[in-house]
């Protein structure tokens, strides 16, 4: 069911967050694939940014023992698009019963503002080319950005978060917990 109200809040995780963190982005890929690299990421001295894992929460659905339900996640992670450093998006999960309610476009919105408040200048992705222009991605080969890896040419996408920093070309160089 669709958010109408506004009610919706996104907060960074804590650490009472992470076995519905995992459950969720399992449920949301019907594998335990991506929960596993969220997991070596969380470890990843050299890739993990305290406050870019953000949650989705329902407080209208709150009870007064577990609090507001997750309903979704996102992460952030340090990457590089050559030598200039980038944040590298994904994944993104939202529970499967309220996937195409708007969940993943609060979690998008509240991750790119995030950043943009740090300070972060550049966000890559891999994802679907018809969900993420919608946030200001477009292909990443337009600006000379590549990936080490065979993926389609519209699924690879990069966004400058400050218009006065246009995007770098460049190989990215993805957190290991990625395998690329």
């Amino acid at each position: 069911m669709r958010n109408t109200g506004n009610t919706w809040i996104t907060r960074a995780e804590t650490r009472a967050d992470i076995p519905v963190i995992r459950e969720i982005t399992v449920a949301a890929f019907d594998r335990e694939h991506e929960a596993d690299i969220v997991d070596k990421l969380r470890a990843d001295e050299s890739a993990w940014i305290e406050g870019l894992s953000l949650v989705v929460t329902d407080p209208e659905a709150a009870d007064d023992t577990a609090g507001a339900p997750l309903l979704g996640h996102i992460l952030l992670t340090r990457g590089h698009i050559g030598d200039t450093p980038a944040l590298c998006l994904g994944p993104v999960s939202v529970r499967p019963e309220r996937q195409r309610d708007g969940v993943g476009s609060v979690a998008v919105r509240a991750a790119l503002a995030a950043a943009a408040a740090r300070g972060e200048r550049y966000v890559v992705l891999v994802g679907h080319p018809e969900y993420y222009p919608r946030f200001g991605f477009t292909r990443a080969s337009a600006y000379g950005i590549r990936i080490s890896v065979e993926v389609p040419d519209d699924a690879l996408m990069a966004l400058a978060l400050d218009e006065a920093h246009p995007l770098p070309g460049g190989m990215i160089r993805w957190p290991a917990a990625f395998g690329i």
